[in-house]
């Protein structure tokens, strides 16, 4: 019979990248980690790992079983998690995975709700690049929850997704500075000739940028980068001016910079997926109070402008 401690070892060894650094993370012995796997190897028929010198490197049977192990690992915790809760309450950690943008909110208030009514719950975040990116480390059992910016909604076998708000994107430009309009709102063609600090290739911001880039021309790239928290400080720098969602409007404000909307908006809409069936009684209230936030807020303009 398959063990829990075997399917734990299993993923460790996956997610660490190999026995010895996995057995240094679980504080086992690194023969009684090879035990385990062969055992489990026997007892599936399979080869999970083939060995190649003293690297492990994933067998196709290994790669097909890792996802669903992360699986099997996080249905065993929503069934102990929920006996836990008959006399606890929600209890324990939640592993959401955000993209930068949703990052800051909505998962900046629901956590701060979340310390209020439910202190026993550990909010954990893993940054990701793009709402694909969301949608497999919950597909896979990596994060319970997602929380992501997609023109399109989340889909996904098992996968449940919730439409929270349109997020809607922002022209900030470094402080005292104007677009060419000068009026309350700019538009697109006001862009020509603006330099701009640019994302990666994957973000719907950078999809933005090209799409204008495209339309209107003349629009040059001062400086790309990969790490998105550096964009409001070359911005502030005055290397350029940046497209930004709205749950950065406040903290660009504050800082000093310029926030303008676009005329017409320029949206997208913003989703919280998750696996359908039994979960966590921590992630069953990092969902219900996000939910019970938009329904609290609706049409609730986070530009402010």
């Amino acid at each position: 019979m398959v063990e829990r401690r075997q399917l734990e070892y299993f993923v460790a060894i996956v997610e660490h990248g190999g026995f010895s650094h996995a057995a240094r993370a679980l504080h086992v012995a690194q023969p009684s980690l090879s035990r385990a796997i062969g055992n489990l190897e026997r007892e599936l028929g399979v080869t999970l790992f083939h060995r190649v010198g003293r690297q492990a490197v994933l067998s196709n049977a290994g790669e097909a079983l890792a996802a669903r192990a992360r699986l099997v690992l996080r249905d065993l915790e929503a069934f102990r998690a929920a006996a836990r809760s008959l006399g606890e309450g929600a209890v324990g950690r939640v592993d959401v995975a955000a993209t930068s943008s949703s990052g800051l909110e909505p998962i900046v208030s629901i956590v701060a709700e979340l310390r209020e009514r439910h202190p026993g719950v550990t909010v954990s975040v893993s940054s990701a690049d793009a709402a694909a990116e969301v949608v497999a480390m919950v597909s896979q059992g990596r994060c319970e929850v997602g929380v992501c910016g997609s023109a399109q909604r989340p889909t996904g076998q098992g996968l449940v997704a919730h439409h929270l708000r349109d997020e809607e994107f922002l022209l900030v430009l470094p402080p005292g500075t104007r677009p060419a309009g000068n009026g309350p709102v700019v538009r697109p063609g006001e862009l020509r000739g603006m330099r701009f600090v640019v994302t990666g290739q994957t973000t719907a911001v950078r999809a933005l940028f090209d799409r204008f880039s495209a339309t209107v021309g003349e629009l040059t790239v001062a400086a790309e980068v990969s790490d998105r928290s550096v964009v409001l400080p070359m911005v502030l720098k005055g290397i350029g001016a940046a497209l930004m969602p709205d749950g950065w409007a406040d903290l660009a404000r504050r800082a000093g910079a310029e926030v303008y909307r676009f005329a017409p908006a320029e949206r997208i809409a913003q989703w919280l997926v998750h696996r359908g069936g039994p979960v966590t009684s921590a992630t069953r209230a990092f969902i219900d109070t996000t939910l019970a936030r938009v329904q609290a807020t609706p049409g609730t303009d986070a530009a402010g402008r």
